[in-house]
């Protein structure tokens, strides 16, 4: 394998576009030739190494005014031109749409394209028209990269047979997190504050906590995804009269700095993939509380009570429950943060990339 690309939507501050950053990045400086191809341009993205291409293969101008179907066609056109263009070895798709597309793209073009599951699939992949598509592209995929068995199991055993559940890497910076000798009496969270993650729930479970520990602040960190979720809290701290003991802090680029300031980092997502911020705040070495959220992100590195807690998606009275627990039993809290660094054996940039690159050696080589 000489060549690889990347087709997503684009790469705006997310998980998945997290993981094809970190993927370009590292196969560009092991001297792959390496295309990423995005539908759009976000305002705020991660940042690409100069080393890699990528190429604009959405809708151009004059092409938002055309109907529905054929703005589906023409990226389905500009997509197949690009993979005719730059013939890469393989084709990795990173979620739902980006899936079909690129299996419908690729087809005859004897490049071969490996899918990659990036959420839940019930809900999201088991609708009418998605089992049409699965029924008639899925089959066609050279392979297929998972982030949890609950989704591998999800599909049909020809699916199955030629996937791997590879985790998501850990951006190096997380690890070795200096924690101060005295800790600020906060729960802290990152991650983008959107719907599915839930932050709602998380600040309702903490105004419990405060009633029982009143000298504890909550600390939100992450960028507003513009879908109303920042207003819900922003009306929950205001109703609540808590501007004195919940912040939200916004984007930071120094969380490997500021998360460890705190005693308890707790998560609150009603569904998941792989939950990048709850894998940053282990490789910190948090002691953790995680929804036990679909499909299994936070089961496949939480052992509920060894090396952090699990709790029921959407309960706050169980949420709130265990943070508590942790304020309360220091030597729990060390003993959970030292077992969380242990996620570095499996999830580190160099575990995860040698994965990937093994997986599509395999697929080209095949």
């Amino acid at each position: 394998m000489k060549s690889i690309a990347f087709h997503l939507n684009c790469l705006c501050q997310g998980g998945a576009e997290r993981v094809v950053t970190n993927l370009a990045n590292r196969f560009a400086s092991e001297g792959y030739k390496v295309y990423v191809a995005t539908e759009w341009y976000d305002e705020n993205e991660f940042v690409l190494d100069p080393a890699v291409t990528r190429v604009h293969v959405g809708l151009k101008e004059g092409d938002e005014n055309k109907n529905r179907i054929a703005k589906f066609f023409l990226r389905i056109k500009y997509l197949k031109q690009f993979v005719k263009e730059y013939k890469p070895d393989v084709l990795v798709a990173f979620a739902r749409k980006a899936n079909y597309r690129a299996l419908t793209a690729a087809r005859n073009s004897g490049t071969p394209v490996v899918i990659s599951i990036r959420i839940d699939p019930i809900g999201h992949y088991d609708h009418f028209t998605d089992k049409l598509q699965i029924k008639w592209l899925f089959p066609k995929a050279a392979g297929c990269v998972y982030q949890t068995q609950d989704q591998r199991d999800f599909f049909k055993p020809y699916l199955q047979e030629k996937s791997r559940v590879i985790m998501n890497p850990i951006t190096d910076k997380y690890f070795g997190a200096i924690h101060p000798e005295v800790k600020e009496k906060a729960v802290m969270h990152h991650a983008r504050i959107v719907d599915f993650k839930n932050q709602p729930m998380l600040l309702r479970a903490f105004l419990k906590v405060h009633e029982k520990h009143p000298d504890y602040v909550l600390r939100v960190y992450g960028p507003d995804s513009k879908d109303g979720t920042w207003q819900k809290l922003e009306k929950i701290i205001a109703d609540n009269n808590a501007e004195d003991f919940i912040f939200l802090m916004g984007a930071s680029n120094s969380l490997e700095k500021e998360i460890p300031k705190g005693e308890v980092y707790a998560y609150s997502s009603d569904y998941e993939g792989m939950p990048n911020s709850l894998l940053e705040a282990m490789a910190m070495g948090m002691p953790v509380v995680s929804t036990d959220c679909p499909c299994g992100g936070p089961r496949e590195v939480i052992e509920d009570g060894v090396n952090g807690f699990l709790i029921p998606v959407g309960d706050e009275d169980a949420l709130a429950d265990r943070i508590c627990r942790l304020i309360e039993d220091k030597d729990l809290r060390e003993s959970f943060g030292k077992k969380a660094l242990e996620i570095e054996k499996k999830a580190s940039a160099d575990a995860v990339f040698a994965q990937w690159k093994e997986y599509l050696e395999s697929i080209v080589d095949g």
